[in-house]
Formats: C-alpha cells, sequence, structure tokens
C-alpha cells in the first residue's frame, strides 16, 4: 500500500458561498468548526442529537449560527453539501449511514480547518501518552520561541484557533475517531507512540481495524515529512508491514540501539537524527518519570531535533514541564497515605502503566463503562502490587471474575466518594491509593475530568 494514496473515499470538500455545511454535535469541536465555516462564508446549521452545554449554546447564539439541541431535523442534515462531524458520533449511527448513502461527504473538524491554514502540523496519536506527548511536545516548541498552537484533542479546537490565531506550527492530538474522517489532511510530523486495545466497540471488535485508523496518522505525507514511531510496538510493526512509507522514519527504543532516532542505554536517553548532532539526558532528570513516559520523552525529543531546536532549550523544558491533570497527578497525602488521580486512564493499557509506576502496596480503584477491555494483561501487576480493589461502577461483575484469584478484597461502590472512604480505610500508612479506572466514566460520571474531579474533592474530605 503507498500511504500517499489514501484508500479511503476520498470527500470533495465543500465552496463556500453556494453551499451548507451542516456540523454534526456542538461542543468543542462543533462550535469551533462553525465559528471557521461560517468566517469562510458558509450557510451553517448544527445539530446535537443531545443536550447542548449551555456555554456553547450561548457561542453559537452570539455567532447568530441557527442550531438545534436534542434531535437531528433529518431533512435539512440531507440537504448539506458537506457535514463536519463530532469524532464521538460512530459511523454505524443512522444519520452518518444516511449521509453515506446519499454521498454526501462526511469529515472531521481537523481535516475541514486544515485547509485554510497554511501552518504546519506535529500531529501526535496512540492509545495511550498522547495527551502528555502533546503537552510536552509542545512546551518544548513554545519554550524554543516557536509560534506554536495546541489544538485536536486538547484544549481550544483547531477549527476556532485556525478562524482566530494565526500560528506557525501546531501541535494537534489525534484520536482515532478523528483520523476516520481526515481524507485529504497530511502530518508535517505524525507520531504514533503505541496500538493497544481501545475503542474496539468502534472497530467491530477487530484490533487490526483499530490498528489501520492510527496508521492513517501517516497518509499523504512525503519524503519532506517525517514519522516517529515506537520500535519496541508489535502492534505498531504489524500495522506497519506492507505500507510503503514516503516520510523520513524516527523510531525510538528502550531495548536496542537506534541509529537514528531515540534509545535508552545506561538509564540515558540517546537521540540523535542528523550525524554528530545527539542530544543526551539522564532518565532521573525527566520531570517525567515511568517507563511509559520514557517513552513519552524520547517521542517528544525526536520532534525537537527533527525541528533543529538547541539541546539546551529541549534539555530544560523536559526537566521542568508539569503533566496534564487527571493523569498520575498527586492529590495528598493523609496519614502516610498518598492518593493518586489517574482518571484518564480509560483503557486497560493505561492502567497497566500507571501500575508499572507503582512502588507501593496499591489499594485500586478501578471500574467504569467496559469498552471490551481485555484485563489479563493487568493480572501479574495487580497480584505483586494490588492488596484490594475498590470498583467504581455500575456493572463491576467483570472485573471480579478477572481478579477473585488475584486480590483478597474487591468492593463494590458507586459514588467517588464512597469509594475514595473505603480506600482509605482498606489502605494503611506508606501504601498508596491509585484511582486507575481502566474504562470509560459515563455510567456515573459525565466524563473523566468529572471523575478526577469528585475523587479529589472526596480525598479533600477525609
Amino acid at each position: 500500500m503507498n500511504t500517499n494514496q489514501n484508500t479511503t473515499n476520498n470527500p470533495q470538500p465543500a465552496m463556500a458561498g453556494q453551499s451548507c455545511v451542516v456540523i454534526l454535535g456542538a461542543g468543542e469541536s462543533g462550535v469551533g468548526a462553525a465559528r471557521l465555516a461560517q468566517q469562510k462564508g458558509f450557510d451553517v446549521f448544527v445539530s446535537d442529537f443531545g443536550i447542548i452545554a449551555d456555554k456553547y449554546k450561548a457561542a453559537l447564539e452570539k455567532l447568530s449560527v441557527p442550531f438545534e439541541s436534542g434531535q437531528h431535523t433529518e431533512e435539512r442534515i440531507l440537504n448539506a453539501t458537506e457535514v463536519i462531524k463530532s469524532p464521538g458520533i460512530p459511523a454505524t449511527a443512522p444519520i452518518i449511514k444516511k449521509l453515506v448513502a446519499k454521498g454526501i461527504p462526511v469529515v472531521s473538524e481537523i481535516e475541514f480547518a486544515k485547509r485554510y491554514t497554511n501552518a504546519k502540523t506535529v500531529c501526535i496519536t496512540g492509545s495511550n501518552g498522547k495527551s502528555t506527548t502533546s503537552l510536552l511536545t509542545y512546551h518544548i516548541l513554545k519554550n524554543a520561541g516557536l509560534n506554536v498552537g495546541l489544538a485536536g484533542n486538547i484544549g481550544k479546537s483547531f477549527a476556532a484557533q485556525v478562524a482566530e490565531e494565526s500560528f506557525d506550527w501546531y501541535v494537534l492530538e489525534i484520536s482515532s475517531f478523528m483520523l476516520d474522517n481526515m481524507f485529504a489532511f497530511k502530518a508535517d510530523i505524525s507520531v504514533l507512540l503505541n496500538i493497544t486495545p481501545d475503542h474496539l466497540d468502534r472497530y467491530d471488535y477487530k484490533l487490526e481495524n483499530y490498528a489501520a485508523s492510527k496508521m492513517r496518522i501517516i497518509q499523504n505525507q512525503t519524503a519532506n515529512d517525517a514519522f516517529i514511531y515506537c520500535a519496541d510496538d508489535e502492534e505498531t510493526l504489524k500495522a506497519m508491514e506492507g505500507i510503503e512509507l514516503q516520510a523520513k522514519t524516527y523510531p525510538f527504543s528502550i531495548f536496542k540501539a537506534i541509529e537514528k532516532g531515540a534509545y535508552l542505554e545506561n538509564d540515558t536517553i540517546h537521540i540523535l537524527t542528523e550525524p554528530n548532532k545527539e542530544f543526551t539526558m539522564s532518565i532521573s532528570e525527566l520531570a517525567l518519570q515511568g517507563k511509559h513516559n520514557i517513552y513519552n520523552s524520547m517521542a517528544s525529543g525526536i520532534v525537537a531535533k527533527v525541528l533543529e531546536l538547541r539541546n539546551e532549550t529541549i534539555r530544560e523544558s523536559m526537566a521542568n514541564f508539569k503533566n496534564i491533570e487527571h493523569r498520575l497527578e498527586h492529590v495528598a497525602k493523609i496519614s502516610g497515605i498518598d492518593f493518586i488521580n489517574d482518571s484518564k486512564a480509560t483503557n486497560v493499557n493505561s492502567t497497566w502503566y500507571a501500575l508499572e509506576s507503582m512502588t507501593t502496596d496499591v489499594v485500586l480503584i478501578m471500574g467504569g463503562v467496559d469498552k471490551g477491555n481485555d484485563y489479563n494483561m493487568l493480572k501479574d501487576l495487580v497480584h505483586s502490587k494490588v492488596k484490594a480493589i475498590v470498583c467504581l461502577g455500575k456493572d463491576n461483575k467483570r472485573i471480579h471474575d478477572a481478579f477473585e484469584d488475584d486480590v483478597e478484597v474487591i468492593v463494590n461502590t458507586f459514588s467517588a466518594e464512597e469509594a475514595t472512604q473505603i480506600a482509605f480505610h482498606l489502605a494503611k500508612r506508606g501504601d498508596t491509593v491509585l484511582l486507575s479506572p481502566a474504562c470509560a466514566s459515563f455510567d456515573l460520571f459525565k466524563n473523566y475530568e468529572d471523575r478526577g474531579n469528585q475523587f479529589k474533592a472526596a480525598v479533600k474530605e477525609l
């Protein structure tokens, strides 16, 4: 397969002044897309099958963009010239099926926004670590004096920034759901951190379908572009088989020396993208600790070296970076017990990374909406590090089934406050209470942020 030729049907973009752009979903990306589409002269209509949050309603009203909430008026939507879809809406949704049947192009906000900027992009995807790596990469580029924005799956929408800002570079965190509706888009620098089972309910429960979606990060890249990937990740290597790569490649590994890319040797990261221009840094100096964060730091470091940033700037930025909220966030130490908020761990692999970085006995709070999880990969770590599991979710049967032979205590709870109090009583001085759910949050919470914030509030009430 030649990655210059995207095998998915490439929709023709709508032209301003003669067409209606319909936006499905009125969250951050949808409202940003409405702002940009209106600015570019399109007739715009926004439709959200759910209830639109007040702040987004107010933003649409300020723009005088017509919208509907709690319904889809099919007649109006199916007359669109082009549809910009929220990443959260699956291809199986009835309205999407009808649009596809009519041949109406359905694209992501990222695809739409890129048409209207000449800025270069660093696009970061992966099942785990993409938020942290995106933030670290942005931190390094900003510290180096680049005129850079941060968007995608994080922060303010890409489309809104294209409408309102004039950045030379963007660091974009890109999910598989976004990639599914990106066609002509091209990353100047693409980063694929890893591929592990996640969101398989959206991909017919087939890992190869999900992996193929992740590989779209390299579509349309040329010999002038860069592709950065983990040479230790088996699923990434498998997904790359048979693909004719156009971009320059920069692998990274913690197990073997890499000639052009990054590797770990004697607890020191080595990054080399050009002959005689090596960057080295001891992992003890990194702000981000833990094996998974060595990978994240390597990926960001390669981006910086590809852009020929100064070693001093890279080193300083990697040493003083502060990580994202809800990702292995230290909340408090109470009665000698550490409380860690890792609510952003919405899949099994993220929880594996969290447990792998723990150096004490753990009381693990986990559970929520199970996305087809395979808990087998956690069993060894749970057996060796976890003294009790506190389930936080409406249906905890699969967690009980998976770990009943590995821990003595598994308790069911149905609120962050209850889970926190029980975990506190199960822990003793020197232990860690770790919220790392391995599941989505929508059964009991608005989102992972709400879950993390409720946990932090409950810890402070102890």
